[in-house]
């Protein structure tokens, strides 16, 4: 069972995670896209602004400490998520297809129902 804590804080991140990544949909597709697609569209700055955004999960799952691996894999989401970010064209489209907040509040959910 989940705590009363961990349940707020992992509300905060999925929230965090569909502004970032899910707030609007493009229509007739499946896909969705957020704050960071918008943020990937700006060279450099706005891909560090995205990492610097995503940290906050990251922090979220240390407050509730968890395990190193686990927090190791979500930095490890983002770092990727940079590294793709800075190739032109390929970066914004990676933005929308990655989705690494909602990777890293997924992994973080699974990791507090364990």
């Amino acid at each position: 069972m989940i705590s009363q804590e961990a349940e707020q804080r992992l509300q905060r991140s999925r929230k965090l995670a569909t502004l970032l990544d899910g707030a609007w949909g493009i229509p007739h597709t499946p896909w969705r896209f957020g704050i960071d697609a918008l943020l990937g569209l700006l060279p450099v700055a706005g891909d560090l602004v995205s990492a610097l955004l995503g940290l906050i999960i990251v922090w979220q799952a240390h407050r509730l400490e968890a395990p190193r691996r686990l927090k190791l894999r979500m930095l490890a989401n983002i770092g990727l998520d940079f590294l793709l970010g800075s190739i032109p064209i390929i970066g914004d489209i990676a933005d929308i297809a990655y989705r690494k907040n909602i990777r890293n509040t997924d992994l973080l959910e699974a990791w507090l129902k364990k």
